[in-house]
């Protein structure tokens, strides 16, 4: 029980961790250079949003849980049950972010769903 807490918990940290940087990116403004004086001003930007920060913060909480969850289980189980993050954010992407999700998408996120659900039983 407290391995399938755990996944679930990292699953929406990671999924949650990336529409929020996301989100906060489209605020900071596209990345065009890689010129390090101008790349040192955008990150100066990103990390007085509080999205980004919100952001970060749950992905280093994502990687301790997923820390956590290897020692409590293997790894062939714990990749695939993450894989479902990929649902979930594509969702994310369509409803928090605003994103025209296609068609296609939809249907590879199903399938990742589908495949997430072969693998688990």
């Amino acid at each position: 029980m407290k391995i399938w807490l755990a996944i679930m918990t990292m699953t929406l940290t990671d999924t949650s961790s990336s529409l929020l940087v996301s989100k906060a990116m489209k605020h900071t403004g596209e990345i065009s250079t890689l010129q390090p004086r101008k790349l040192l001003s955008i990150a100066n930007r990103a990390v007085k949003n509080p999205l980004f920060v919100s952001g970060f913060f749950l992905q280093v909480c994502t990687f301790f849980i997923y820390l956590t969850v290897l020692s409590w289980a293997d790894l062939s189980l714990v990749t695939p049950a993450t894989s479902i993050k990929y649902l979930i954010g594509i969702v994310g992407a369509k409803f928090f972010l605003k994103e025209n999700v296609t068609k296609e998408r939809w249907l590879g996120a199903i399938l990742i769903g589908c495949g997430v659900t072969l693998v688990l039983l």
